[in-house]
């Protein structure tokens, strides 16, 4: 929902006292909150609240306004630059670092990449290299240096590469610290057949360029989730990414696909969070933005969207969303099994510039799916603005239309007002790349 000053004020003085009474019941997968988690738990969502924007109607524009300069200079380039390697970016996050052909020297300019909510991630930037070495995972208590698991608990920030490509199989779920990057570019990372990522209580992470394929469950018991801290952990849900009660968390250019929960999962009273260039395949519940509808904390929660591609064999949640603002913006929807977009208890979903193409079945045209009676649904502010529909696809709008912090009728912002047609052009690197060291990306 849209906040005026005043009314923000309230729902987050609410949402902290709800947050006080709620902790002792919201387990994750947490069996024992000991002080330590408690303590954790009250950091991290005091520094969500300070990381909640009240006015993301202005950070919705800025982005529109990012991608519509891109555009303008990508055309541009096209017109008078005929040369052979020109950069074939085409986002304005992708346009701010792939470009460069000596990346691999600069790896930490993709901390100043990041557009949306997330906008203030920087990951690691501020640390050292860890070099992950190692693709074992075979001790939950004292993890061996080298090792992602042991690169990940560390305590100060660290930009985490690895020395080879790897498959890495995690028994347990991969707990981190705040203020880390792990950064798969010039080789190839897969995540898989094993468990997920976990960002629970944590600030300041960027996930970027791996690939995540076939997590499953696993049966938890004590994983070491900082140097000076071991918990017990209870069955873990299957979740590719799971991102709970955290704030300024960056997931671009990762393939994801055949979770046995959600692919990312972004719950309890998480915020400032941007999902970019990202590329879904082969999945049932795909991304999920609150997890219940009585976690009100979940008010403050703002996630970005953007130029991700959502493709073959996906069947609905992308993304599923309760109580927070939500923009998607220029991403590509391919013939979904269920629907697209869906929520409950009042979300704002702002969709704009995206394309959607439904499948030949004519029960699933619609985009949009809401959990509520009509009589409240039609309050909930779901817009739709420059989207394309293809094969019978249809959104159905709700609530006010959307308020503009920059006049539409500046020219540089008149590309938020073109279709989705560029959708196409805006994700056809979406997924994580094949970058080599010396040319760009």
């Amino acid at each position: 929902m849209a906040f005026g000053n005043n009314k923000s004020s309230i729902i987050l003085l609410l949402c902290m006292i709800y947050f006080v009474t709620l902790i002792p019941k919201s387990h994750a997968a947490i069996a024992k909150y000991d002080d330590y988690l408690r303590k954790k738990a009250n950091e991290s969502f005091e520094e969500s609240l300070k990381a909640f924007d009240p006015n993301p109607e202005k950070v919705a524009d800025e982005l529109n306004e990012q991608v519509g300069e891109t555009l303008v200079q990508e055309n541009l380039t096209r017109r008078h630059l005929k040369e052979e390697n020109d950069c074939k970016a085409t986002n304005p996050i992708d346009r701010c670092w792939r470009c460069d052909p000596d990346w691999s020297k600069n790896r930490k300019k993709l901390a100043e990449c990041v557009r949306g909510f997330g906008h203030r991630t920087t990951g690691g930037k501020d640390g050292r290299y860890y070099i992950v070495t190692d693709p074992s995972d075979d001790d939950m208590d004292k993890p061996k240096n080298g090792t992602l698991r042991h690169a990940v608990i560390q305590p100060e920030p660290l930009w985490i590469i690895f020395a080879r490509s790897m498959v890495i199989r995690l028994k347990q779920e991969l707990i981190f610290a705040s203020d880390k990057t792990v950064d798969g570019r010039g080789v190839r990372v897969r995540i898989a057949y094993g468990a997920g990522l976990t960002l629970q209580f944590v600030h300041n992470v960027i996930i970027h360029n791996i690939r995540i394929h076939n997590i499953v469950s696993t049966p938890g018991g004590m994983i070491r989730d900082a140097v000076d801290h071991i918990g017990l952990r209870t069955v873990s849900d299957g979740d590719g990414i799971n991102v709970f009660s955290s704030n300024n968390i960056w997931i671009d250019h990762v393939s994801l696909s055949k979770g046995t929960d959600g692919l990312i999962d972004v719950i309890e009273g998480s915020t400032a969070i941007t999902i970019s260039n990202c590329k879904f395949n082969n999945h049932n519940t795909v991304m999920l933005l609150g997890a219940h509808d009585n976690s009100t904390k979940d008010t403050i929660m703002q996630v970005t969207v953007a130029f991700n591609r959502f493709g073959k064999g996906l069947v609905q949640r992308m993304p599923r969303c309760r109580w927070g603002f939500f923009h998607v913006i220029n991403n590509d929807y391919s013939k979904w099994l269920m629907y697209a977009i869906g929520g409950s208890s009042n979300p704002t979903i702002i969709s704009q510039g995206n394309r959607f193409k439904a499948s030949d079945n004519p029960f699933t045209k619609q985009v949009t799916k809401r959990e509520s009676t009509e009589s409240e649904w039609k309050k909930w502010q779901w817009r739709s603005e420059g989207d394309k529909f293809v094969n019978g696809a249809y959104f159905r709008e709700s609530g006010p239309k959307i308020k503009h912090t920059i006049s539409p009728l500046k020219e540089r912002n008149l590309i938020k007002f073109k279709p989705g047609s560029y959708a196409g052009r805006l994700t056809r690197y979406a997924g994580a790349l094949n970058c080599v060291a010396g040319k760009s990306c």
